[in-house]
């Protein structure tokens, strides 16, 4: 079942300027909002992990635990905030009750966890063993996280229930 009720992004495309973008917004809505929501993410993440460092650091905390401490809970912030904004905005979910929520969220979790683990494979592939430069190894392990992500969500996570 097609959600016809215009959302907050809908209704800021009827605006003045931004009229302009509106045919182009309605023809790819859900790729532009779930790059938007990875930026959005990756915000959330950083400011996560300055104020987690902040607080270790404070604590005087060592830097081996201020980093992974700091990842991991920003790894979770993020995640759980990627999910909502995906669940409301980006797929729309149609998930309803607690078990289907439950098993929805934890699919969601189970494929971040699964692109996680890719990117810790092509950066020590790429990086520690054949030598490739650092920034275009995270990158490239980047732009293919974000599009297994999309996949991921897309057809097992947030498929449409009929």
């Amino acid at each position: 079942m097609e959600n016809n009720e215009k959302d907050i992004f809908d209704r800021i495309m009827g605006w003045g300027f931004f009229k302009v973008f509106e045919p182009f917004y309605k023809k790819n809505k859900e790729v532009l909002l779930y790059l938007f929501f990875g930026v959005m993410t990756t915000v959330v993440s950083f400011i996560t992990a300055g104020i987690v460092k902040a607080v270790m650091e404070r604590l005087g905390a060592g830097s081996g635990a201020v980093a992974n401490i700091s990842s991991v809970i920003s790894w979770i912030v993020s995640v759980t905030f990627a999910y909502i904004t995906n669940r409301i905005w980006v797929f729309e979910s149609n998930a309803q009750g607690k078990a289907n929520i439950a098993k929805e969220c934890a699919s969601f979790y189970g494929g971040r966890v699964f692109t996680l683990l890719v990117e810790m494979l092509i950066m020590f592939v790429g990086y520690s063993k054949l030598g490739f430069n650092f920034w275009l190894t995270k990158i490239t392990a980047n732009v293919i996280v974000i599009v297994l992500n999309y996949v991921i969500s897309k057809l097992l996570v947030f498929r449409k229930i009929k």
